[in-house]
């Protein structure tokens, strides 16, 4: 399966892309609100990388955004209906992870029979949130400390996106 947008090409995970996949998930401004720190190691990352790959398309169904010829990122289902996403930092405020999940929900929301999409973020991560929002996502619920993040507690801040008002917004 391969999406395509104006600047990116949406696809598979593969093995080849290890070294662009770690330079996400290893960077700590990428993963600061992350449901853990940093890789330190690749061998971090391959865990992640061989977890894309064995996805069947059923229980997540995720891809990479290759720009450039260079992995920059992953979006997608990663676990029914939960979508998640991580950019390169290099990449922030270019409206890449707009473009991004534009052309991911309308998969998503084709390909799998559901109501709606949601999403969960820490509410400090302003970023995420107004991507989440700018998409249709509304908020549903927030709660305190649901997530340890090496010695800090975090909060979640809850969205859905119910299919009636993605296919209402004609995108």
């Amino acid at each position: 399966m391969i999406l395509r947008t104006d600047r990116m090409i949406l696809r598979r995970a593969q093995a080849g892309d290890l070294p662009d996949l770690h330079a996400v998930f290893s960077d700590p401004r990428a993963m600061r609100y992350w449901t853990r720190p940093a890789h330190t190691t690749r061998a971090e990352t391959q865990v992640t990388l061989d977890a894309l790959m064995a996805a069947d398309g059923q229980e997540g169904d995720e891809f990479v955004l290759e720009h450039a010829g260079h992995v920059i990122g992953k979006a997608g289902m990663w676990r029914v209906p939960e979508v998640g996403f991580i950019l390169h930092p290099d990449h922030w405020g270019q409206g890449m992870m707009i473009e991004a999940l534009t052309a991911v929900i309308a998969h998503l929301f084709s390909a799998h029979d559901m109501p709606a999409l949601t999403a969960e973020a820490d509410p400090r991560n302003a970023g995420s949130l107004n991507v989440l929002q700018r998409l249709g996502f509304a908020v549903t619920g927030n709660a305190a400390r649901t997530m340890q993040w090496g010695e800090e507690w975090c909060d979640s801040t809850y969205l859905a996106l119910p299919r009636a008002t993605w296919d209402q917004s004609a995108r």
